[in-house]
C-alpha cells in the first residue's frame, strides 16, 4: 500500500535530481540566513555553491552539541513570526534541543506520517490509540496528525495511566496503537494481571518506535497482543517521528523518505562515507525542513542502508532496524557492548520477563557490569526455584560470554521489581567516573 506514488516510487535517477534541486536550496538559504552554517561552511572551505549530491561529504557535520549551543533559536532559518510550533527535548544531559516547524514544516510532516500508517496497512476505517506522549515530545502530536491526515480516526491518549489505557482499549476497540516497544510490554503486563486476555482486543497493528528493539522482542510483542507489530523511526532534530517506515509487505528495513530525507552512513570514528549496505552512523540532511533545516546531522545511530528493492515497489532505500547508538554504546573492559544485543541474549531465555537494568561499576580500574532481570510469575512460583533460579543465571553468564565476549554478574529479581517506562525504556545506570 503507497500513499503517495508519486514520490515513493520515482526511479533512482529521478528521485536523485530532486534530491539535489531540494539539496542546493537548502544549502543556500542556511548559508544567508543562520550565522552558524555561514561560520562552519567557510570554515571548512566548502562552497554553498553545490554542483552535485557527492559534493555533500565535504561539508561539515552538525552535533547535538551544536544544537545545545544556539540553544533555544540559533538555528532557526526563519523568523518567529513563522513559526507554528516549538518541541523539544527534555534537556537530562544538557540544555534542551529545541525544534521549531512552519505551517508547510507541519503539512508536510502530517503527509509523511499518514504515508507510514498507510504502509503500515491502514486507513481511513481504522481506530489509532496513541500512547505516545503529547507535550514538547514529538512523538504524541506528530503521530495524531499524521492520523487524522490519514482520515482514521485517533484516540489522543498520550503516555501513563496504563490502567485506563487498558480499559479504553477494550471500550473504544482501536484497530491500531502507537507506543514504544517497552510500554507495549507493560500494556500487556496489565493486561494479564488484570485478568484481562490482551490477544482478544481489536488491536490488529502496532506501531512502535523511539527506542532500540530486537526482532526477538517484536515476536514477543505480536504473541503477547495478537498484532503485527511494526517499526517506526524519526528524531526530534530531524522532524519527529516518521523519518522512516516499515511496509506491510516487506518488514525488512525502514524505507526512508528521501525526498525529504538524505540519508548518509559514515564511518562513525572518521566519518567517510560508507557505500550503501555497510553498518555505520546514520547522519541525515533535511531537503524541506523550512523553520529548522540540518546539514549532516549526525544521529548517533548505527545502521546501514538496504538499497535492493522492496517487493512493495517503494524505490526508497531502507534503512536496517538500529542497533544502538554510538554514544549509548558501553565499553566493557574493551568489548563494546549495546544495550540491545544484552536484550536479545535474555528475550531467548526461557522464564524471564522481558524487564532488565544494566548497571555498570567501577572497581579500582576494571569495568563492572551486572544484569538485573526479572524472572516470571511461572517459574518464581516454582517449589524448587533456587536450584533453578541458579541455572538460569549460570545460563545467562555463558550467553553473554559466547555470544558477546563479555563477563557480567547476573541477578534475577522478582516479577515487577524493575522500573516501568511509558516513553522510552532507560535501561542502563552507569556509576563509572571518567
Amino acid at each position: 500500500m503507497i500513499y503517495n506514488e508519486e514520490f515513493e516510487t520515482l526511479p533512482r535517477e529521478v528521485l536523485e535530481v530532486l534530491q539535489l534541486k531540494r539539496l542546493q536550496q537548502v544549502v543556500q538559504r542556511v548559508y544567508h540566513t543562520v550565522p552558524f552554517y555561514k561560520e562552519a561552511f567557510d570554515k571548512a572551505g566548502v562552497s554553498p555553491n553545490i554542483k552535485s549530491l557527492d559534493e555533500l561529504r565535504h561539508f561539515p557535520f552538525t552535533t547535538k552539541n551544536d544544537l545545545r549551543d544556539n540553544y533555544p533559536f540559533g538555528l532557526f532559518a526563519v523568523p518567529m513570526d513563522r513559526v507554528v510550533r516549538l518541541h523539544a527535548s527534555s534537556g537530562t544531559t544538557g540544555s534542551s534541543t529545541v525544534v521549531g516547524y512552519t505551517k508547510r514544516d507541519i503539512e508536510n510532516w502530517s503527509e509523511l506520517m499518514a504515508r507510514c500508517f498507510f504502509g503500515a496497512g491502514l486507513t481511513q476505517n481504522d481506530i489509532v490509540h496513541n500512547a505516545y506522549g503529547y507535550g514538547l515530545f514529538t512523538g504524541g502530536l506528530g503521530v495524531h496528525y499524521g492520523i487524522e491526515k490519514l482520515g482514521a480516526s485517533v484516540i489522543p491518549m498520550s503516555g501513563g495511566n496504563t490502567k485506563r489505557q487498558i480499559m479504553l482499549l477494550q471500550d473504544f476497540g482501536p484497530t491500531a496503537i502507537c507506543c514504544t516497544p517497552s510500554y507495549a510490554l507493560t500494556l500487556a503486563e496489565q493486561g494479564e494481571a488484570m485478568g484481562i486476555d490482551m490477544r482478544k482486543l481489536k488491536l490488529r497493528v502496532g506501531i512502535l518506535g523511539a527506542e532500540p528493539w530486537s526482532e526477538t522482542l517484536r515476536k514477543q510483542i505480536e504473541d503477547a497482543l495478537d498484532i503485527t507489530a511494526m517499526n517506526i523511526y524519526g528524531l526530534s532534530e530531524i522532524m519527529g517521528p516518521g523519518v522512516a517506515m516499515e511496509c506491510a509487505e516487506g518488514k525488512e528495513g525502514m524505507h526512508v523518505f528521501e525526498d525529504h530525507f538524505l540519508v548518509e552512513v559514515i564511518d562513525p570514528a572518521t566519518g567517510d562515507v560508507l557505500p550503501p549496505g555497510e553498518e555505520g552512523e546514520v547522519v541525515f540532511t533535511t531537503l524541506t525542513k523550512e523553520a529548522f533545516p540540518l546539514i549532516r546531522y549526525r544521529t548517533r545511530d548505527l545502521s546501514r542502508l538496504i538499497p535492493e528493492p522492496c517487493v512493495c515497489g517503494r524505490s526508497l532505500y531502507r534503512l536496517e532496524r538500529v542497533m544502538g547508538r554510538s554514544d549509548d554504546m558501553l565499553i566493557i573492559r574493551g568489548v563494546n557492548v549495546f544495550p540491545s544485543q544484552i536484550e536479545d541474549v535474555l528475550v531467548g531465555i526461557d522464564g524471564l520477563d522481558p524487564h532488565y537494568q544494566l548497571v555498570v561499576n567501577r572497581q579500582g580500574t576494571l569495568d563492572t557490569i551486572e544484569v538485573k532481570v526479572e524472572v516470571n510469575d511461572r517459574l518464581f512460583s516454582k517449589a524448587d526455584e533456587i536450584k533453578t533460579l541458579q541455572k538460569i543465571e549460570q545460563k545467562i553468564i555463558k550467553d553473554l560470554k559466547d555470544f558477546l565476549g563479555v563477563t557480567a554478574k547476573v541477578k534475577l529479581v522478582e516479577p515487577n521489581s524493575l522500573p516501568r517506562f511509558e516513553g522510552k525504556a532507560s535501561r542502563v545506570i552507569d556509576n563509572r567516573k571518567f
